[in-house]
């Protein structure tokens, strides 16, 4: 702008001193009025045009040092999430701990009330992690391989240490033709289903929750659909849209029946859109809630995850009395789990609902299964336990805590039904063992694998050790990096679990100095990053970094089982249900 301005003066000043040949200006009253409007509007628009370009200019600077804080305060903020993380999680994690050694030791529900409470604790810290993650949009995926019968174990187990476990009916359908071993973020797939199953038992009074998992072809993988229908309140449309925004609590009162900081859902969503999929909410007030989630998962080995053997010849009876629901549609959830499992593994499934039924379909089909709840088998137990002693297999669905007689070849399979106990039942008839578990070979050990434990935290030590223990490893511990190098040069270790926030040295630096040692004394070290540090993205920096494997606190033995069967050499893990 300067210089266009003295570049109007300079042609203003040649037309003044005249051109050469040219005609003289003629200073009268009209030129002179002219001159003067045309430098007013010149130096008007001059003065606008600079104080415009000036404000810009201080905007773009104002809005670069608020880029720069905010930036700044990210960085602040992902420290403070890792320090809160870490200090909160400690004393959980030693709460958690000791509660379960009281457990062992016989303390009775004192310790099982602590331990349920360190537990939600727990998972609390971790919502208010993933609830900001997802709201600043700083999440990162860690990519598994998972069984899809291990994800559903895992749902099914979590809800039977519900407090609403016996209130509640749960349902879970899996369709056998889902890929038998996928990859993805498993543990976001868990909190997943945590939020799922919490919001829906919060908000169903009676009756239950329908859990239906099933996949589609895509041309990378396949979509995992996971579908989860209560017969709770519903919401609106009105709250499905408050959802998404965060933060939604049905009841805000202070007497508020329900509990949960109402983070669960938008939660949910945050990890299904960073996943690359998408939530679809659909609820009628006073008629239940369904959410359905789909999330695209890489296939690693695309054999059906539920078969049933080829030698199977035989006809399944289902006998359910519809009439014992006080909720109608939990009826319609065991017909649909039931044939939905019968498409699935191809096998001829009949409804009985009553005795008679079940006598004339026996007549009439090669029957060698019957699957019935417990108010079936208790109603009519002479009949039933007759039917055992041939060669049909009667198997009860019943309460925890149910038997039957000590001569009798009645299977049981503990609620909640789903698909795995009934098809160990179909393949291995009175043989199977272990129904209700899908890994059926017995716990996982790690016989004489030499272990040290450094953590400045002494009551981590303690929990640590109580726990490795149980997998017949042979332990040490360290209070610091400084003794953990100390004690690596003089002994020798398998495996070391080190801590990560850790005065005057932390794991990091502490790591890369015994790894340095291992290469001048020529040994190999496998060292894993046993942390409270659990932000997202921590995992990889860990490895990054240089670690071989990473376990979060509170340590949780499904995650630290895995980890250790990735790490150490196949000859040192050993099956304790075959030693």
């Amino acid at each position: 702008m300067h210089i266009v301005l003295l570049e109007y003066f300079v042609l203003l000043f040649i037309q003044f001193t005249g051109l050469p040949g040219g005609e003289p200006i003629i200073f009268d009253h009209s030129n002179v009025s002219r001159l003067i409007l045309q430098l007013a509007i010149v130096l008007a628009m001059y003065l606008i045009n600079i104080k415009t370009i000036s404000d810009r200019l201080e905007v773009e600077d104002e809005m670069k040092r608020t880029r720069e804080r905010i930036e700044m305060n990210d960085s602040s903020m992902d420290d403070f999430l890792t320090n809160i993380s870490h200090e909160l999680r400690t004393p959980v994690n030693v709460v958690n701990g000791m509660s379960d050694l009281l457990i062992k030791k016989g303390a009775g529900q004192e310790a099982e009330s602590v331990k349920t409470a360190g537990i939600r604790l727990a998972d609390q810290i971790e919502d208010i992690q993933d609830y900001t993650e997802c709201k600043r949009e700083t999440l990162f995926l860690e990519e598994d391989n998972y069984m899809a019968t291990s994800l559903i174990n895992d749902v099914v187990t979590s809800f039977r240490m519900s407090e609403r476990s016996r209130e509640l009916e749960l349902v879970v359908d899996l369709d056998a033709r889902v890929p038998t071993m996928l990859r993805g973020d498993v543990k976001k797939l868990h909190k997943i289903f945590r939020h799922l199953l919490e919001n829906a038992e919060k908000f169903t009074r009676s009756g239950g929750i329908y859990v239906r998992v099933y996949s589609a072809s895509i041309e990378r993988g396949v979509n995992l659909c996971i579908e989860v229908t209560d017969t709770g309140k519903g919401m609106d449309q009105a709250a499905i849209q408050s959802v998404t925004e965060g933060m939604y609590q049905e009841n805000k009162k202070r007497n508020r029946s329900s509990g949960g900081i109402g983070l669960g859902l938008f939660i949910v969503y945050g990890f299904a859109h960073w996943m690359g999929g998408f939530v679809r909410i659909e609820g009628v007030k006073n008629l239940g809630t369904t959410v359905r989630v789909t999330v695209p998962q890489k296939v690693v080995n695309d054999k059906p995850c539920l078969a049933l053997e080829k030698s199977f010849d035989g006809a399944v009876l289902f006998h359910v009395r519809p009439a014992k629901y006080k909720v109608p549609r939990l009826r319609d959830f065991y017909r649909n789990m039931a044939n939905n499992l019968a498409l699935g593994i191809h096998v001829p499934l009949y409804a009985a609902e009553t005795v008679y039924e079940v006598e004339r379909l026996k007549e009439k089909l090669p029957v060698t299964h019957i699957f019935m709840g417990q108010e079936e088998y208790v109603e009519n137990r002479g009949y039933f336990e007759a039917l055992a002693k041939e060669d049909i297999v009667i198997a009860v669905s019943a309460e925890p805590g149910f038997q039957v007689g000590a001569d009798s070849r009645v299977m049981l399979m503990p609620k909640p039904l789903y698909a795995y106990p009934i098809l160990k039942l179909l393949n291995e008839g009175r043989a199977a063992r272990d129904i209700d578990d899908h890994t059926s070979g017995g716990k996982v050990v790690f016989p004489g694998v030499r272990t040290l434990i450094v953590d400045d935290e002494p009551m981590n030590l303690v929990v640590a050790s109580s726990l490795f223990r149980q997998y017949e490893m042979i332990i040490d511990t360290a209070g610091s990096g400084k003794e953990a190098i100390r004690k690596f040069r003089e002994n020798h270790y398998d495996v070391i679990f080190m801590d990560h926030m850790m005065p005057e040295m932390d794991g990091v630096q502490a790591m890369k100095l015994i790894k340095s040692a291992a290469l001048d004394l020529n040994r190999s070290i496998i060292i894993v990053a046993l942390t409270a540090n659990v932000v997202s993205g921590a995992k990889e920096m860990f490895i990054r970094e240089g670690f071989d494997g990473f376990i979060a606190k509170p340590i949780n033995t499904t995650d630290f089982e895995r980890v250790m069967q990735r790490v150490l050499p196949r000859a040192r893990i050993s099956n304790g249900g075959d030693r």
